[in-house]
């Protein structure tokens, strides 16, 4: 129903360092735009050593650590609701209900419950549910060590995980006397300096760190679970569930304390580069946990009717089914590896990984990842080839490190007009940067080789 779509989207951010691991020679130029982000997680060693003990293929590794992932966040609901819900069909709803929506979209944070290919969020999401779960069955120690298993993986979406088990011990003990939390943060403007120009830049492309540049009704996706888990407490005090109640309430004020957080950090100029922490990513496990829930008390209308199931998830699972179907419409709904895939962009960018050398630069569109018909494949993550700066993958790890932020824009710049590229222009870039080849749109660049063609794109060498 979901989809799998191996280099989709983050994995772009995500694989090359999986790659570079086993095959070091990769990636000669460009490695700051990835490696960034491996130098604070274990993925890329965790899914190098899962194929260097196996001895599978790396695509193999990765389909079976996906499946794995669901499985074991199904599972941890399943622990999760059943100290929630003493009906059995409650039970198994709950779960039916998160799996049903695994990948749907979290208000305006550009995050899914679950992503349609393996990444540290995926293995975090399982970890932090079964950190909750074990919050609540007094095993502390299990829980210290799911959320420090987290945070070698995604060190955010685990902080986040803590926060809310933090919050939950804090309820048990002391009700709802909470600390100013936020006044921490106050004198951290002064401690900033201003967001070069540069990096301003690299923002504009990832509006979703930023709530002043939400719409209307992604803002619902933050206030609208408020009075929702409200009800779940007062119908969870009804059914005298303790545990379920404190979860519903913890919710309430996890979600308004990032709220305020996000606040705090997006409408002050001064704290731009502040917001790169995401605060509202935190709603990821609230989204979680509120669907999880939502299943449960629904169980107690579905019962053990078998067509009152069939009426609320058939139309359900179809809606999430033709979502990913218009997501990834030129594209195999389960693309099994990174070459197996009817997508002509992706057809070429396989064509590079076993037809160029592996120190060749590649220069493609800026914007490529948004081209017709492309579906947000990621070069790098499918050619294992460098190639220049990207103005979408490679302005989100900017935003996360400031420091990328001249480079990147200097190279973004070099492309910019690439649509209207003639011969000179591809010089320069090979003068400027050691650019190579060239992959464009279309059959070709009149005075260029272009060994591959397809119906959408040409790969091109530089002689």
């Amino acid at each position: 129903m979901h989809g799998y779509h191996p280099a989709a989207e983050d994995a772009e951010i995500y694989l090359p360092g999986v790659e570079k691991l086993l095959h070091p020679e990769l990636f000669p130029f460009n490695t700051e735009f990835f490696e960034s982000h491996a130098h604070l997680t274990l993925f890329p060693d965790l899914m190098a050593a899962s194929v260097r003990v196996t001895h599978l293929s790396l695509d193999t590794v990765l389909f079976l650590w996906q499946f794995a992932s669901i499985f074991l966040l199904l599972l941890a609901c399943r622990q999760l609701i059943a100290r929630c819900f003493s009906e059995t069909p409650a039970r198994w709803a709950g779960v039916a209900v998160v799996a049903a929506l695994l990948t749907l979209p979290v208000a305006g944070t550009a995050l899914y419950l679950m992503d349609q290919y393996i990444n540290p969020r995926n293995l975090a999401a399982f970890l932090s549910v079964f950190a909750v779960n074990s919050v609540f069955a007094k095993r502390y120690g299990s829980t210290v060590l799911f959320l420090a298993i987290a945070a070698v993986l995604h060190p955010l979406m685990a902080f986040f995980a803590l926060s809310y088990c933090v919050l939950l011990v804090w309820m048990k003990y002391f009700g709802f006397r909470l600390s100013p939390f936020l006044a921490c943060l106050a004198p951290l403007g002064a401690l900033l300096p201003p967001a070069s120009a540069a990096y301003h830049q690299a923002t504009l492309y990832h509006p979703f760190h930023y709530i002043q540049r939400w719409h209307w009704y992604e803002w619902l996706g933050i206030v609208g679970p408020i009075p929702i888990l409200w009800w779940f407490s007062r119908m969870a005090r009804a059914k005298e569930s303790a545990e379920l109640d404190r979860m519903c309430r913890g919710l309430i004020i996890y979600d308004c304390i990032y709220f305020a957080g996000a606040l705090f950090l997006s409408l002050p100029a001064r704290f731009e580069s502040l917001a790169r922490l995401q605060p509202l990513r935190s709603l990821h496990l609230l989204y979680l946990l509120m669907f999880l829930f939502a299943g449960g008390f629904l169980g107690g209308w579905l019962k053990t009717r078998a067509w009152r199931w069939v009426v609320l998830f058939a139309p359900l699972c179809l809606a999430m089914l033709w979502g990913q179907l218009a997501l990834f419409p030129q594209s195999g709904h389960i693309e099994c590896s990174r070459s197996a895939s009817k997508n002509q962009w992706v057809e070429a960018f396989v064509w590079v990984r076993l037809n160029t050398p592996v120190n060749a630069i590649f220069a493609l569109d800026p914007l490529y990842l948004q081209s017709p018909g492309e579906d947000a494949h990621g070069f790098r993550a499918i050619a294992e080839r460098s190639s220049l700066a990207d103005a979408l993958k490679d302005s989100g790890a900017v935003t996360m490190f400031p420091p990328l932020a001249d480079e990147w824009l200097r190279q973004v710049q070099a492309e910019s007009g690439w649509r209207q590229f003639q011969l000179s222009d591809f010089q320069r870039l090979q003068r400027d940067f050691g650019v190579n080849w060239i992959v464009v749109q279309g059959t070709g660049i009149s005075g260029i080789t272009c060994p591959f063609r397809n119906g959408s794109v040409s790969v091109c060498r530089l002689d």
